[in-house]
């Protein structure tokens, strides 16, 4: 090894949980971005820090086996995506891996089955995101696409394969609209909802548009009616309550649709929910599937979000409590469990599930199974709140953070006494390091 000169050739052992390359010199821990596990290459160390330095790619000498060319002429400098130089099954497989080694290293347990993993569409799968959107005085233009990688500054993109394509075209139009208005400076992102049968772009607007700036969009909008979906656009002036939609006013109800429970889920385009539809409904299926809700039981939903578990469950068991910390939220949840004919079936709270203890979680009383889908934090709170008396026979746990889930499943295992039987990734967000996972648990 080489560490004279500022060139350092070095052998990656592996990713992180952000898909930074792992490489030692001399015994001193180097992160390196767009690298795979046992690939030969040069670096350049750039930032050093007491535990660890940062090093730049310099050349590959010995690339992986698994190291494809990036589609996105946008990779490796907008921070969007962070794995498209890996090819598409192994991406997933290395998913597999960082929760099986978080289960392993974190929670020291080892689930008794591991599931096949749902992989999805690796293209046009995202249908939220939020783009940045910022005027550069000095080029009179607009830039619109994510951050940079570890940068303040925005992509300058005029595509993003991971939109739909009817909606990445979009970007170089929306550039010059927004150049237009008298305000486009004033506009520092436009947020993306895509649901079955309209999309909206929700623009986040610093002041009032003029008249003239109100025209341009609608012009804009009507040049786009050939468009496989009605495109709607909304303004928001504040936060996120605050957006309305603008123009046209005569398109469908923003929703998704759960096909294989006959469920149908409205929303507003700034509240929560899953990115990836068709990855969302494998999903709900998969859970569905372990949690195996009978018409006698009654059942418990964590973190339920507008009822994208809720409601699934309630066509299967004889009632769900949902609980969620957003009042808005939960007033969402209970319109769609009205639409759907299940509000019989359903009931809901809104409590902060950070801030709960064994004493709350009796009040609820006995349930046979609990869903949890808590955001990265995970479920350390209620999980460790679990006493004999209200433990259900079984928890199915979804998890958007592997640390957490592994940190919680010791909880589940070691304390409480419950056995891992299953658990798997879903590949939510492809050419990302983001896991989602699924796991079982029985008592």
């Amino acid at each position: 090894m080489n560490t004279h000169n500022t060139s350092i050739t070095v052998t990656i052992e592996s990713i992180d949980s952000d898909a930074k390359g792992i490489a030692k010199v001399n015994g001193k821990t180097v992160f390196i971005n767009n690298v795979l596990p046992h690939e030969e290459v040069n670096i350049e160390i750039f930032k050093r820090k007491p535990k660890f330095d940062l090093g730049h790619l310099l050349n590959i000498i010995t690339p992986s086996i698994d190291r494809v060319t990036p589609e996105c002429p946008n990779f490796g400098t907008c921070g969007g995506c962070s794995l498209q130089h890996l090819e598409f099954n192994a991406q997933i497989l290395s998913k597999q891996k960082v929760l099986i080694d978080n289960l392993t290293h974190i929670g020291k347990v080892t689930a008794q089955n591991i599931l096949p993993p749902i992989a999805g569409n690796p293209w046009g799968y995202r249908h939220r995101a939020r783009m940045s959107a910022k005027y550069v005085f000095k080029k009179d233009s607009v830039l619109i696409g994510f951050r940079e990688k570890g940068s303040p500054y925005v992509t300058d993109m005029n595509q993003c394969l991971v939109l739909p394509t009817y909606i990445s075209d979009l970007i170089p139009y929306l550039r010059t609209l927004i150049s237009n208005l008298s305000i486009k400076d004033q506009i520092p992102q436009i947020e993306v909802a895509i649901g079955s049968n309209v999309s909206i772009l929700v623009f986040r607007i610093m002041e009032t548009l003029t008249s003239d700036d109100e025209k341009f969009i609608k012009d804009f909008v009507d040049s786009l009616k050939n468009q496989e979906k009605p495109l709607q656009i909304w303004l928001q002036p504040s936060g996120p309550d605050s957006c309305y939609p603008f123009y046209p006013l005569d398109v469908p109800q923003l929703s998704y649709e759960l096909n294989d429970f006959d469920i149908k889920m409205p929303y507003y385009p700034t509240e929560f929910t899953q990115v990836n539809p068709l990855i969302n409904q494998e999903v709900v299926n998969l859970a569905l599937r372990l949690l195996d809700p009978q018409p006698n039981e009654e059942i418990l939903d964590f973190f339920c979000g507008i009822g994208n578990f809720t409601l699934p469950i309630a066509t299967k068991s004889k009632s769900v409590l949902g609980i969620e910390g957003s009042e808005q939220l939960v007033h969402r949840a209970r319109e769609n469990a009205q639409l759907n004919n299940l509000a019989d079936k359903t009931n809901y709270i809104a409590v902060n599930l950070f801030k709960i203890d064994s004493k709350w979680l009796e009040t609820l009383g006995k349930h046979n199974k609990w869903l949890i889908d808590p955001p990265r934090d995970g479920a350390m709170e209620l999980i460790s709140s679990i006493t004999p008396e209200i433990a259900p026979s079984k928890i199915v746990y979804v998890s958007c953070n592997p640390a957490t889930l592994a940190r919680d499943a010791a909880i589940l295992v070691n304390t409480h006494g419950y056995k891992l039987v299953n658990a798997g990734v879903m590949n939510m967000f492809p050419h990302t390091s983001h896991v989602e996972s699924i796991a079982e648990f029985v008592l």
